[in-house]
């Protein structure tokens, strides 16, 4: 009877998705004020030095492969 039960077993399917994701990650950036290390950060200047958790998850479409 066991081996029965393990034949019933649904098979999974592979499934890709395009998700958005929003985390808060820490940077850094050497400036000489906070307007000016501001608009550094804004213009991709910096370095990360935690990536953060994900704060935000938005599945926008899935795909059976």
């Amino acid at each position: 009877m066991a081996v029965a039960a393990l034949k019933r077993k649904a098979r999974l399917k592979l499934f890709h998705a395009t998700v958005h994701v929003t985390r808060v990650e820490e940077w850094s950036v050497e400036a000489e004020s906070a307007e000016a290390a501001r608009e550094l950060l804004a213009a991709g200047a910096g370095h990360r030095n935690h990536i953060g958790e994900c704060v935000n998850l938005e599945i926008e479409r899935v795909d059976e492969s």
